[in-house]
């Protein structure tokens, strides 16, 4: 019996091969990249540094493109907003390659930036079935090089920007269209490049998502509350830490900490000083605060009792999946069966059953959207509802393809 060969270590990648490019944060300097940007060959590769938990926007703090026969070109746009026309006439005509485009997308669409094409490599390596999508994975697996963790989750609005973080925001789209290179041929190869090319397009095209009605119901801890009128002081506390941290471009949570509007909520001082004995209102950086929390506080105390808000809302859509056999046994059982036939698909064609289709949509379905079920006829009729209902759903060609097939066969009575 052959011994086996060990896996070959991965090469470290710890520098850019053409050395890290300085920040571009002039209308003159952004002019000459794009120039040098629209002269290069094929594809663009594009991330961007936030400062999520740090800012209170999602607006990209630094932009790293690159571009076969131009390199690669870092870019603050915070200075310079109002003047990357020019970067924009230059590549928002070309394919952008991304990792989790979704996550870029929006606050590169603040600038003006927006892909004509694209390519997401995180979600084709789902598709293609990988087992881990990270780009440090990818990377290794795929092209054997390895990637340092670095810097994602830092405070990207700093400046001066660290020359290590530098490093590390070059590094990320120095191999971003080779994998992307990598990943199409495997797609291909697996015939479901088709498959990826409509879900980049859904991801491209893709309209922001309304804002959530009741955002403040998501404050941590707000589920030990057990009275209207405290979820009343949740909501005006939240509400005012939302205005602070907008004005100021601070995340909320490094305004106030969500533990202390529950405290607030449930101690209700009626003044400053009983405020500012509460855990965290007597910190040096709340004190400048305190008018304002107390002016929440008893806005909430005082208000209308038929202001108040309900201690829960009513259901969008199904209810939670384990009151469904209580509910409607039928209902739960068409989910598990659809659930099954997913499951099997997904087995199958070596796709995440989340990908292949949404799991709310698939819940959905089985709850109310095949009215008189029973009745429903032949399965023609059936696959023509669940058609449909799928597409309306937002469900792309690909995705019906395969489910509405699997699904009627499952839920067509009888069998």
């Amino acid at each position: 019996m052959p011994v086996a060969e060990e896996p070959t270590a991965a090469e470290p990648l710890l520098a850019p091969a053409e050395g890290v490019p300085p920040v571009l944060a002039t209308a003159d300097d952004v002019a000459q990249a794009a120039e040098k940007l629209a002269a290069g060959t094929g594809p663009l590769a594009v991330d961007a540094e936030r400062a999520s938990g740090f800012r209170y926007s999602a607006r990209a703090y630094l932009i790293q493109l690159r571009r076969a026969g131009a390199g690669t070109f870092l870019v603050d746009p915070i200075p310079i907003t109002d003047a990357l026309t020019p970067l924009a006439e230059a590549i928002n005509n070309l394919e952008w390659v991304l990792h989790s485009a979704d996550q870029d997308l929006p606050g590169l669409a603040e600038l003006g930036l927006r892909p004509a094409r694209l390519f997401d490599t995180e979600l084709g390596g789902r598709i293609a079935g990988y087992e881990r999508v990270g780009l440090a994975a990818m990377v290794e697996n795929l092209l054997g090089r390895s990637l340092r963790k670095g810097h994602g989750a830092a405070d990207w609005s700093t400046r001066p920007l660290p020359d290590e973080w530098l490093n590390y925001a070059a590094l990320d789209v120095e191999l971003l269209l080779e994998l992307r290179d990598t990943v199409a041929a495997d797609l291909a190869e697996q015939g479901k490049i088709d498959w990826a090319a409509e879900e980049f397009e859904h991801i491209r095209t893709m309209a922001p998502p309304a804002p959530k009605a009741d955002r403040w119901r998501r404050t941590s801890g707000i589920h030990t509350l057990r009275r209207t009128r405290q979820l009343a002081i949740v909501r005006e506390l939240w509400t005012t830490r939302d205005e602070l941290a907008r004005a100021r471009d601070v995340a909320p949570a490094r305004i106030l900490p969500d533990s202390a509007i529950v405290a607030a909520a449930t101690a209700e001082p009626r003044s400053i000083a009983q405020l500012r004995t509460l855990a965290v209102f007597g910190g040096p950086r709340q004190r400048r605060y305190s008018r304002d929390w107390l002016g929440a506080i008893e806005r909430g105390r005082t208000l209308p009792d038929k202001d108040l808000p309900p201690l829960t809302l009513p259901f969008d859509g199904p209810p939670p999946v384990n009151r469904w056999e209580r509910r409607d046994p039928a209902a739960a059982a068409r989910l598990a069966t659809a659930r099954s036939a997913m499951g099997e698909l997904s087995t199958e064609y070596v796709i995440p059953v989340e990908n292949l289709l949404s799991p709310d949509l698939v819940r959905r379905l089985c709850w109310d959207g095949l009215p008189d079920y029973k009745n429903v006829g032949e399965p023609d009729q059936l696959s023509a509802t669940i058609e449909e209902f799928l597409r309306a759903g937002g469900a792309r060609p690909w995705q019906r393809n395969l489910a509405v097939p699997a699904l009627t066969k499952a839920l067509t009575p009888g069998t």
